[in-house]
């Protein structure tokens, strides 16, 4: 692992733990025995580096949700399954990382945030397009607003970071069956 990647990971473990107003760079070089000029020499302030992490996790997500799409032999259905399945496993394997996503954007400069929506929406886009394209082809009902149901969807998925528990009682696996069951069973035709 270069130093870099283990000046991010720690800094990503201390940002969940503490947060990223408590944490200073000096807690970040001595969680992994280096100095002040090392964490200089890759980042240059705690912004910069919570913008690499933010940017690094949203773009991650956005490239793992584009090879859903552009696989031609599942159905709009089996897309969005998919979509929920990538949200709640990134949330089972990368909580950390989402949880310093979700409560740390505010710290970002309003440059920085600006950047980052857009790179929200755009995962938000991509899903409301393929439940518009889904009920165009009658996979789901006509009478919903793709809009309002991305944000069901993210709303539901995004926010179990607060709560779910991968070693737990449920299991990743059980929460996308049940989340998909809750969230689909309700758009089909009927």
């Amino acid at each position: 692992m270069s130093m870099k990647a283990k000046i991010t990971q720690a800094s990503v473990l201390l940002f969940e733990e503490k947060g990223f107003s408590d944490t200073s760079i000096q807690d970040i070089v001595e969680a992994i025995g280096v100095t002040k000029g090392t964490f200089y020499y890759y980042f240059n302030s705690k912004e910069q580096l919570l913008m690499e992490i933010h940017l690094e996790y949203i773009s991650d997500l956005l490239k793992r949700q584009q090879a859903i799409l552009e696989t031609g032999h599942l159905s709009g259905r089996e897309k969005l399954e998919a979509i929920i399945a990538l949200l709640i496993h990134d949330i089972q394997n990368n909580g950390p990382s989402g949880r310093v996503f979700f409560r740390e954007m505010r710290h970002l400069v309003e440059q920085n945030v600006e950047t980052i929506e857009t790179q929200r929406d755009l995962f938000r886009l991509n899903i409301e397009q393929l439940i518009t394209d889904s009920i165009e082809a009658g996979e789901f009902r006509q009478d919903l607003r793709a809009d309002i149901v991305a944000f069901g969807v993210l709303g539901i998925t995004n926010y179990s970071y607060n709560w779910f528990n991968p070693k737990g009682n449920m299991s990743a696996d059980e929460l996308i069956e049940l989340f998909s069951s809750l969230l689909l069973e309700g758009i089909i035709p009927r």
